[in-house]
């Protein structure tokens, strides 16, 4: 009686020490957000007061175009060799440096001379466009390790929440912000917005990062199924961001198709973005933000409403949204996107922007909560790929789609631009489809050769999943 009473207590100790352990980390997680959020907050305020004050400064809207291509193409240089950082040091770090090079750069351009506005704009784009994407991989690739595997749906769904409602502060704020208190105001609240996500990450021990490959949590190898070998020769060779990369978009079946599709899906992104003014305007010409704003509050209200159902889903079942749901959530978001500019009443045009942001959430935390099943020391690699493709589409996505609305309806330009994102989806849909039907199938082979009594060389230990 005594022996069998030991082993119940110390299976209690350890689920207690657990639980604890878990609200320890979760805790923590909040915390970051909260600071994440914060400093998105001031993101999206600059998005607005920078290019306003671009256009001020030069008077010419070439320049805040090239603004925007500076800041995308820091974004994807920094996206192709955040990998590497990531194996050389710690998430923490790359964490906090992002947001003190943010927020010193945005302090140079409240001293900058009139003499040094242009470069010192040029300074903001290149650091805001690299540090942004710094931070966002290195967060991402590192949930796994701050709340454990059975969490990271849970946790993309928090971070998400936290942008969208900074989203939604952000753009309505900026304009009200700029006209009541200047430029320089704002720029001084954007800086605060960074410094205090980088107190908030200095004081949290925050894992991932140098390759991650101490810290991944129980069962992450075997997450990342053949490719986990691969990946960790790979890094411990010493090859360049490259091969790694492509190593880990190789080490899941369907994952380069994956990063394929965000990318389709930013250039899709690019052209209801830069539809929106336009279809606004021909709505109401006297006052064309009132759509704009509309539109991205009722946008962001469906993204957080389908991040609260994604967490209360993810804490009932334990269990992620997967890559179906990427792919079905892509289609039903671009979908719903080129409904939008369909010319239908303004209340079944909210319906739609609420289905849009929802599907716009649900794709988000599949395709983060998938990439972060990959071994911890391809995730990096993987997710700075991903946001390279991301910041490309986005990229090209808005020349083209700005040559084209010279000539061409705002709803033919989405229609074609998000009827691409469709078509790949589809593809996507049908790979995913067909590797698992080939999964199940090669499982009730081995199924019916490990029942054959002729086949004495393997027994149920040897060949379990489990």
């Amino acid at each position: 009686m005594g022996s069998a009473d030991g082993p119940k207590a110390d299976e209690t100790d350890g689920d207690t020490r657990k639980a604890r352990d878990t609200a320890v980390s979760e805790r923590r997680f909040r915390f970051l957000v909260a600071g994440y959020a914060v400093s998105s907050y001031g993101t999206f305020l600059n998005m607005v007061a920078l290019n306003l004050f671009v256009y001020e400064t030069t008077g010419r809207a070439l320049a805040m175009g090239l603004f925007m291509a500076v800041r995308l193409a820091s974004g994807f240089v920094a996206g192709l060799v955040v990998g590497g950082l990531l194996a050389r040091f710690s998430a923490k770090s790359i964490m906090l440096w992002a947001n003190v090079g943010q927020g010193a750069v945005m302090l140079v351009l409240i001293l900058a001379p009139d003499g040094m506005l242009t470069g010192a704009l040029m300074a903001v784009s290149v650091v805001i466009g690299a540090c942004g994407t710094l931070f966002m991989v290195a967060l991402r690739s590192s949930i796994p390790e701050m709340v454990g595997e059975d969490r990271r749906a849970w946790a993309n769904s928090l971070s998400i929440t936290g942008r969208s409602l900074a989203m939604v502060a952000g753009f309505a704020s900026a304009g009200v912000v700029v006209s009541l208190v200047g430029y320089t105001a704002a720029f001084l609240v954007d800086m605060a917005t960074f410094v205090a996500c980088a107190v908030t990450v200095a004081l949290l021990p925050i894992a991932g990062g140098k390759g991650a490959g101490g810290s991944a949590p129980e069962g992450s190898e075997s997450s990342g199924g053949s490719g986990a070998g691969k990946g960790t020769s790979a890094a411990k060779s010493g090859r360049r961001w490259r091969p790694v990369a492509f190593v880990a978009l190789a080490a899941a079946p369907g994952m380069g198709l994956m990063v394929a599709l965000r990318g389709v899906d930013a250039f899709g992104s690019s052209s209801h973005n830069a539809a929106l003014p336009i279809y606004s305007t021909s709505l109401d010409a006297s006052n064309p933000a009132v759509f704009v704003s509309a539109f991205w509050c009722v946008w962001a209200l469906g993204n957080i409403g389908a991040q609260q159902v994604i967490q209360r889903y993810a804490q009932r079942t334990g269990r992620s949204v997967g890559a179906l749901g990427f792919g079905y959530g892509t289609v039903v978001m671009s979908a719903a996107f080129i409904a939008a500019f369909a010319g239908f009443p303004l209340a079944v045009t909210a319906v739609i922007a609420l289905i849009a942001g929802a599907a716009d959430g649900l794709t988000e935390v599949a395709y983060t909560s998938h990439l972060q099943t990959l071994p911890a020391t391809l995730r990096g690699h993987a997710f700075g790929l991903s946001a390279t493709f991301e910041n490309l589409g986005f990229g090209v996505g808005m020349i083209l789609v700005a040559a084209a609305l010279d000539r061409f309806s705002p709803l033919a330009v989405v229609g074609w631009s998000h009827g691409a994102a469709i078509v790949v989806a589809v593809v996507f849909l049908l790979r995913v489809a067909g590797v698992r039907r080939a999964e199940r199938t090669g499982l009730r082979k081995e199924e019916a050769v490990e029942g054959r009594p002729d086949r004495g060389d393997r027994d149920g230990a040897e060949v379990s999943r489990g």
